[in-house]
């Protein structure tokens, strides 16, 4: 079993409320669950209006799919324009790793 995560930090636009933050990232966490079926969640820096972490864990039976899914929520990311990608950290374990 293969086990991988990455971590976006993320630069918001113009948003001045946490209510407008959460606005802005509903739709891209829903957008990364549809499309990877992987978990989704935002991470840190919940109290900062334009700074934002969302991490995305996955677990497949090879390091290839793992791979595969972190990429393309690598690339989904990237593209929204409403979101600056400041930096993207992953991380890919097998199971029997110590």
């Amino acid at each position: 079993m293969w086990i991988g995560w990455i971590e976006f930090d993320l630069l918001l636009g113009d948003v001045h409320s946490l209510k407008e933050k959460r606005a802005v990232l509903r739709p891209v966490i829903a957008e990364l669950r549809r499309a990877t079926e992987a978990s989704v969640a935002e991470v840190g820096d919940q109290e900062l209006h334009r700074r934002a972490a969302i991490g995305v864990g996955v677990v497949a039976a090879g390091a290839d799919r793992v791979t595969e899914v972190l990429d393309l929520a690598e690339r989904l990311v990237a593209a929204r324009p409403e979101i600056t990608l400041l930096s993207a950290g992953r991380r890919l374990r097998r199971s029997d790793d110590e």
